[in-house]
């Protein structure tokens, strides 16, 4: 199992798939793939700023047509208490979506280097 960060499945959409690295590409084909909750109201937000074209409904029933893509359902209070350790950002989505993997100890596969940085299973290279 693995967690995805919103750039990815954005990249992933769009068929901009040479923005992953090899190893990325491996992961995805080769785990479970899933993103929080947090990544679908990213990608709405996203959308409703102009900054993509296209709405999450669409990005995420495409995504999991074509790569089987699911939406974790965690306990909310869980993932909101776990954010609450994470103080190395001020992102409340990374705060989010981070915690959210953390609490299966799943990898999270990201180019975002706090998170990098900061959560011992995000993964690029």
């Amino acid at each position: 199992m693995i967690y995805l960060d919103t750039h990815v499945v954005v990249w992933l959409y769009q068929g901009d798939v040479k923005r992953l690295s090899q190893h990325a590409r491996e992961l995805i084909e080769d785990n479970d793939i899933y993103i929080s909750p947090m990544v679908m109201l990213e990608i709405e937000y996203l959308f409703e700023i102009k900054r993509i074209k296209s709405d999450a409904k669409t990005i995420l029933a495409t995504l999991n047509g074509s790569i089987g893509l699911e939406i974790s359902q965690p306990d909310f209070f869980k993932v909101s208490e776990t954010a609450l350790q994470m103080k190395w950002t001020r992102d409340s989505f990374d705060r989010l979506i981070t915690a959210t993997a953390s609490l299966t100890q799943s990898k999270l596969l990201t180019k975002d280097n706090n998170i990098l940085q900061n959560y011992p299973l995000a993964v690029w290279d």
